[in-house]
């Protein structure tokens, strides 16, 4: 039996903020004072150590930060762009996918400071740049797999799922590919890596999944032991999740791990383009990359910054078993709704074992 979780559903794109909420960071300095303002998935609590740090350095700017869902971002800086009014001078958001048609259409601004070292795969047109690079992971309880080997790839998934004993079945969990944009982007760039996927996702209808619209509801029940296994959760929020957790394993696939990353722009209507830009150098210099891989718990993308937390770190590690998305076009086309429909239908076949 598949159950359908719908915790959080807001459209097509899930990892970002629950509600929308606006916070302004007075100048620390009111002297000729400028206004910089931010479109942003990701929560103003876990922002603050970067905005914080950035104003020390432009103590006369004052910083208007809006906390909203992914989609919202996207379809807010049409409407003000197409209305002729000004919109934010910064877009910070999970939906690499989103980012890249606003870019591709005309509504990112060309960004030439940009470190020359900086991944060719993450940016495009020097108008969307990645500014993290975190893994698709699977997670699990540790004490589930006490007397049970856990799987090192998706091919020892599919086996251990197809035939589950009690001690799994009921006890897979993923995302809903229909409620979050998260599950879908890593689901469609499987698919990319393995024309066998299909028969993971065959196993896991097999082995009853349960589909879930948040990396927090997979997470928690994984650490309480409510689920064995999580696939395809993004592994900065299991991270953070595992320092709290003991019981919560974590496992980057051996056969391929995609990587996201979070993607910026400087919009085309930006009210003060400048300080977007700024701001943005800020955040891609070797400073603010620090700030987010320590403080912020984002792994770092450049490459001359050193940590756990960090690309450079993982692909020692880990090799090319790592699969970064590319940011380019290829990340739209699944934005096609007919596309989209068709990828969910093969999805909802297999997971029946049709």
């Amino acid at each position: 039996m598949i159950i359908r979780m719908a915790l959080l559903t807001i459209g097509i794109h899930l990892f970002s903020a629950v509600a929308s909420a606006q916070t302004v960071l007075p100048a620390l300095n009111s002297v000729n004072s400028k206004s910089l303002t931010i479109y942003s998935s990701l929560d103003e609590d876990v922002s603050k150590p970067l905005l914080q740090a950035y104003q020390k350095l432009r103590p006369n700017v004052q910083i208007i930060y809006h906390d909203l869902q992914t989609l919202d971002i996207y379809e807010r800086t049409i409407q003000e762009t197409d209305a002729g009014k000004p919109t934010a001078d910064l877009l910070f958001s999970s939906a690499m996918d989103l980012q890249v048609k606003l870019a591709n259409d005309g509504y990112a601004q060309t960004v030439s400071d940009v470190p020359s070292s900086w991944p060719k795969w993450a940016m495009w047109q020097k108008s969307a740049f990645g500014l993290t690079f975190e893994p698709s992971v699977i997670v699990y309880h540790k004490p589930s797999f006490k007397d049970h080997q856990r799987p090192r790839n998706r091919t020892e998934l599919s086996e251990l799922l197809r035939h589950p004993d009690d001690i799994f079945y009921g006890r897979i969990g993923t995302y809903d590919i229909e409620q979050s944009g998260l599950g879908f982007l890593f689901l469609a760039r499987d698919i990319e890596h393995d024309r066998d996927l299909w028969k993971l996702v065959n196993s896991m209808g097999t082995a009853g999944v349960k589909l879930y619209s948040s990396s927090s509801a997979i997470l928690e029940r994984v650490s309480d032991g409510r689920l064995a296994v999580g696939y395809n959760i993004l592994g900065s929020y299991a991270q953070v999740w595992s320092e709290k957790n003991p019981s919560l394993g974590i496992l980057l696939p051996e056969d391929y791990t995609v990587v996201m990353s979070r993607t910026a722009l400087v919009p085309k209507s930006a009210r003060e383009p400048e300080l977007g830009k700024d701001f943005l150098a800020f955040t891609m210099s070797q400073t603010g990359q620090t700030i987010m891989a320590d403080q912020m718990k984002l792994p770092a993308i450049h490459p001359s910054v050193v940590g756990d937390n960090t690309a450079s770190a993982f692909r020692q590690k880990f090799g090319p078993r790592l699969r970064p998305i590319t940011i380019g076009p290829g990340l739209v086309v699944y934005l096609d709704q007919v596309k989209r429909a068709r990828f969910i239908k093969r999805w909802n076949k297999s997971l029946r074992g049709e």
